[in-house]
This record gives C-alpha cells, structure tokens and sequence, in this order.
C-alpha cells in the first residue's frame, strides 16, 4: 500500500510484538517507516504493509530524522549503537533523535542517554505504560523524558502510536523510574492477589466467588491512594487517625497463621510482615502504613532518607486516558 509523503519518515529498531505494533501504526498514519531487527523474518508482515528495510542499525538511523527503539534491555541499544558505529567509515553517527523505548532502570538509563549525548545523537527516554494490542489506540499511554524541547518537536511525529503522551521533566531517568515503580505496584498486587486466591481454593472458595469482594477492595486501595500520596510528601506519619504499624503487624501475624493452617506457604504474607516488624523495631509501631515509604527509602548504609524535592518540568500531558494497569498481560 502506498504512504503518504507529508508525514515525517520514522526508523523502528527491534521488531518484537512492541515494536512491530509500534511501526504498524507509524504506516498506518502515513509515516515513510524504515525498519530493521536482528531477525529479518519478524519484519515480513510490516514489508507488506509499505515498510523499509534497512542494511543495518547505521542505515537505520541514518534513514530518518526519528529513530525509536525497543528491544530487550540497555545492553542490546549499547549493541545497536556499537554496531552503528562499527559500520561508520568515520565512526560517527548520523545526527538523528533516538527516542528510547527500552524497558530499563532510570540509573543504565541515565548513562545511555549521556552515551547518546557524546556521539552526538539527540536522547528522549520513554516507557510504554500499555501492550502491544493497545498501540494506535486511546488506550496508549507512554510516558517521556529528556529535554523538553525535543520532545515537544517531535510530539505529532510520537502521536501516531496514539492515546497519552506525558513529558515528566528533562531527567532522562525519570520516565524509567516512573516505569519500575509503577510496575512494582502491579505485579505486587498479581501476587498478592494470586496469594490471596490460593488460601481462598484451600477453603473451597473459587477465585470467581472471591473476585467481586476483591475488586471491592482493590477500589478501596484506589480511593485511599491521593491522601495516602499526600501524607508521605507532607512527612506526616501519626498513627492516630489510622491503623498503627504495631496493628498492623498483629493483623498480618493472624493472617501467616491462617496461610500456614491452610499448608500454603506464607512467604508473600511473611515479607509484608518483616518490613512492617523492622519500621517497629525502628521505633515507629505508633506510625501509619505512610511510614514504610519513608523507612524503605532510607539509605541502607547510613540510614537516611533520600532528599526531598518537587519536580515542576511537567509538560504536555494530552486528556487523561484509560489506566494502563493490564500492561504486559
């Protein structure tokens, strides 16, 4: 099928179900898209579709003034830059913006963007808040950092894979610790909940019948999470109007018992619990459940909490999208 020429030409490098979704609706907004991936056969489909296929990662950059990648981890795009660079007669790069897709922690990707910076290659990190399946959709929500302003030229070339598209400050790494924290919340909770549905088959309950109080009680967690958010950046820790962690440690303390009458293990419950005992032996049992994200943080070695500040570099954010909580599933 023929694409339109008004729309800016795109690279994709790493076409795995992410970015063959992701250079799928790139074609479908008429972008001229160039694609390639170690595996020339995952490209087939897309070649059909009116895609580019390039010699290599050198060719692939240098095809288009945007050039996103998502592979597997920070050590593949150091790979792809290498290669680049290996098949560069003067080993330099072409003057493209990589726009980083990877899934990776922001510290690896605070070092790949400075990477990038010294080749002369312009940098914005991203993370993809949603599956393959939603790319192109409203449902699409990424989120992005590294300079505003280079985001904000490429913002209608990046709209093609649909949905949001936020811009949460000029840290490169911020996008990436957004991701792991915000993945650590869900896969936290598929645990939890998967722990909770085990106890419940050993009383003959069926996950079905647990579900809807579940979900009762998930909304619950949900409703709480803005005041909860609120208390631990106001430092405001009391116990009185709350469940103290002394309480809470007795609760959780029933609960292992109840794990371990049923013969399931209790080791999801049990880690709960010695986090919560450690904040009590610390002195805080009179604390809120808000305590544990102060006490967590604090600096192994030395005991200290990391220092606080406000980031305020929030541009871009389009209308609110459906939450991204099924990502990955």
């Amino acid at each position: 099928m023929g694409q339109e020429t008004t729309a800016p030409p795109v690279t994709v490098i790493g076409l795995g179900p992410m970015g063959r979704a992701m250079a799928a609706a790139f074609l479908a907004a008429g972008h001229p898209t160039t694609v390639w991936n170690r595996t020339a056969g995952k490209a087939d489909e897309l070649l059909a579709s009116g895609a580019t296929w390039a010699a290599g990662p050198l060719a692939a950059l240098d095809a288009s003034e945007v050039a996103i990648v998502c592979v597997i981890d920070a050590d593949a795009v150091d790979a792809i830059l290498d290669r680049a660079l290996a098949e560069s007669d003067h080993h330099k790069l072409p003057t493209t913006t990589l726009v980083n897709l990877t899934s990776e922690g922001p510290g690896r990707t605070r070092e790949l963007a400075t990477r990038a910076e010294n080749l002369g290659v312009a940098y914005l990190d991203g993370s993809i808040m949603t599956p393959a399946a939603a790319i192109g959709t409203e449902a699409t929500r990424i989120l992005y950092s590294g300079p505003a302003d280079l985001f904000d030229r490429h913002r209608q070339t990046l709209a093609a894979l649909g949905g949001t598209a936020v811009h949460l400050g000029t840290d490169p790494g911020r996008a990436a610790s957004f991701d792991v924290a915000l993945l650590n919340l869900f896969w936290s909770s598929i645990t939890g909940l998967m722990h909770s549905f085990a106890l419940a088959a050993r009383q003959h309950v069926p996950a079905t019948a647990l579900a809807p109080h579940a979900q009762q009680m998930a909304q619950l967690v949900a409703d709480l999470l803005p005041g909860l958010a609120a208390e631990i950046d106001a430092g405001g820790f009391s116990g009185e109007g709350s469940s103290s962690l002394t309480s809470i440690a007795a609760s959780l303390e029933h609960i292992v018992h109840a794990f371990e009458e049923a013969e399931v293990s209790s080791a999801v419950t049990r880690a709960a619990k010695e986090v919560i005992d450690a904040a009590v032996s610390a002195g805080h049992g009179a604390d809120s459940p808000t305590r544990l994200a102060e006490f967590l943080s604090r600096d192994r070695a030395g005991g200290h909490p990391p220092t606080r500040h406000t980031d305020r570099d929030v541009v871009g954010q389009a209308d609110r999208s459906p939450s991204a909580g099924d990502r990955l599933l």
